[in-house]
């Protein structure tokens, strides 16, 4: 089924990786919403990020920079030729928004591995506790920052009724009955609602149980289904960008809608600003 997606080649099959451990080609690196899981035990041979350190400006509201994630690179043994292969828990939410930052600050040799740690517990393959060894490199980005990859809250604000506007929250954060997912304290912005002509596509449903990705027709079906297609501009956001960036990596690189930007700002911003409308 993956043959029928834009960009077979962004993901690999947990059956894949099991058959490619010890491959210095390839390099693990697990990012998960909980981050005490990786020391729990990961696929062996795995790095493990921290999101909010390693993916986060200690300072500033804003991704790390790029030169922090080229250290980060650095350190997980990625040279010019290695091919990072990233995977976490809850169906890939922060594997995919490190994903969508590594290709944001010009990364092309990274792929998610499809289904993360959902689907390589369901299959019961092993973990491994220990650490690994590499040796680090001094890696840096091949490719110029990707702008187009990107929106901040003026551009937002300006593609209303322009561009169509993905919120991939779900309906009780949408209408803004919850400022948070539900079992997250409901707080972070000061007002509930969505972004005007928002349409809301929750970054659930484009998974199945497992963890993996829908067939190519069937994220037609559903994205197409709320006037969402190729032939537009896409903008998508959720309330810190990791759910969004799970949408973003749909419509772009599965679907190969031409022109998506993940606005990582999301409703923790757009609910804060002075000057911006809201919906509910």
């Amino acid at each position: 089924m993956s043959d029928q997606y834009a960009n077979a080649q962004a993901l690999v099959s947990t059956e894949w990786v099991a058959s490619h451990l010890g491959d210095d080609s390839i390099r693990l690196i697990e990012v998960d919403v909980n981050p005490d899981l990786y020391a729990a035990g990961h696929i062996p041979g795995a790095t493990g990020w921290d999101w909010h350190r390693d993916l986060q400006d200690p300072v500033m509201r804003d991704l790390a920079s790029r030169e922090a994630l080229a250290t980060k690179l650095g350190e997980a043994g990625v040279g010019p030729t290695t091919t990072v292969l990233l995977y976490g828990d809850s169906n890939n939410w922060f594997a995919a928004y490190a994903y969508w930052a590594l290709r944001y600050y010009g990364l092309d040799q990274v792929k998610l591995v499809n289904g993360g740690r959902v689907k390589w517990e369901a299959e019961g393959r092993a973990y491994s506790s220990e650490q690994p060894s590499v040796a680090a490199t001094s890696f840096q980005f091949p490719n110029p920052v990707r702008d187009q990859l990107r929106a901040f809250r003026d551009q937002v604000k300006e593609q209303i009724g322009r561009s169509a506007l993905v919120d991939v929250r779900s309906p009780g954060e949408f209408s803004g009955e919850l400022l948070a997912p539900e079992n997250l304290p409901q707080e972070g912005a000061q007002r509930g609602g969505h972004i005007p002509t928002a349409a809301n596509i929750p970054w659930a449903q484009a998974v199945r149980e497992d963890g993996t990705f829908k067939t190519a027709e069937e994220l037609r079906g559903l994205y197409g289904g709320k006037g969402v297609g190729p032939d537009r501009p896409v903008i998508a956001y959720c309330r810190i960008g990791e759910r969004s960036a799970h949408t973003w990596f749909v419509l772009s690189e599965l679907l190969g809608y031409p022109d998506v930007r993940n606005y990582d700002g999301s409703w923790t911003e757009w609910g804060s600003s002075v000057g911006v409308p809201i919906e509910k």
